[in-house]
């Protein structure tokens, strides 16, 4: 073989592989992609929970397996307005039972994701089937589950207890699919307005009201006790002379 021929061989031989390495380089970059895409934020936290971005990503990979292999079903439309209906039952005991009504949002939660084929025996499972679906408002369901396990313990405050029920809202809609969960939607939709329905502001709105209806009627409780206290104090007051009176005769 002549040394022109070796030249030439050596010339393709690195030519293929640099293709090679280039184009694997190439499809690292679309799985990378594709996992950025698919699971949102959640990417990040996992890169962040392992040591590598290569064990990260296997385990992104491994939990699509796993949920591949699942029955995961679509809820039929008469299951789905049934749930909403119980939503919007929970969300108005928000207004005398804020705490019962989060524990509720969260068994609702649970229930609908059991009904579509979730495993919901173990929280830490919960989340990781659930992110590859639902990645993008995963972070609403920790939140809203970490703020439901105080309020068991009542050590949440209202204002926290509204924020739980948005988050969960925010999941909850994403399992129902379909129509966004807001109550009275259906005449907002037949009137052309749809806006505040897909931001879900407006149920937002109604969930704000209702902690203001609570923190209302509590100060009202307390205004009452108040002026009654102060009634009999004026009473007792004007009621003193004579007291004095009768016991100095």
């Amino acid at each position: 073989m002549s040394t022109e021929t070796i030249i030439w061989v050596a010339v393709v031989v690195a030519a293929v592989v640099a293709i090679v390495v280039v184009g694997y380089a190439v499809l690292q970059q679309q799985r990378r992609h594709r996992l950025r895409e698919r699971f949102g934020p959640e990417y990040q936290r996992t890169l962040d929970e392992r040591e590598n971005r290569r064990e990260a990503e296997q385990e992104l990979r491994a939990r699509e397996q796993r949920v591949a292999r699942l029955d995961i079903r679509p809820l039929d439309p008469a299951r789905r307005d049934a749930y909403a209906k119980k939503w919007a039952e929970v969300q108005e005991r928000f207004v005398d039972a804020p705490g019962f009504a989060v524990t509720e949002a969260d068994q609702l939660v649970t229930s609908v994701m059991a009904e579509r084929g979730y495993p919901t025996d173990d929280f830490e499972q919960r989340l990781s089937d659930l992110s590859v679906q639902h990645g993008r408002t995963l972070g609403h369901y920790r939140d809203a589950h970490e703020i439901s396990g105080r309020a068991v313990r009542r050590e949440a405050s209202t204002e926290e207890l509204r924020q739980a029920m948005m988050h969960y809202r925010a999941l909850f809609e994403e399992l129902l699919g379909g129509e966004p969960v807001t109550p009275g939607s259906a005449a907002d939709r037949a009137s052309g307005d749809t806006t505040g329905d897909r931001t879900g502001n407006r149920s937002e709105d109604r969930t704000g009201d209702r902690v203001k209806d609570h923190d209302d009627r509590v100060k009202d409780h307390d205004g009452r006790a108040n002026g009654h206290d102060g009634r009999h104090a004026r009473t007792r007051g004007t009621n003193a002379p004579a007291d004095q009176n009768i016991r100095g005769r």
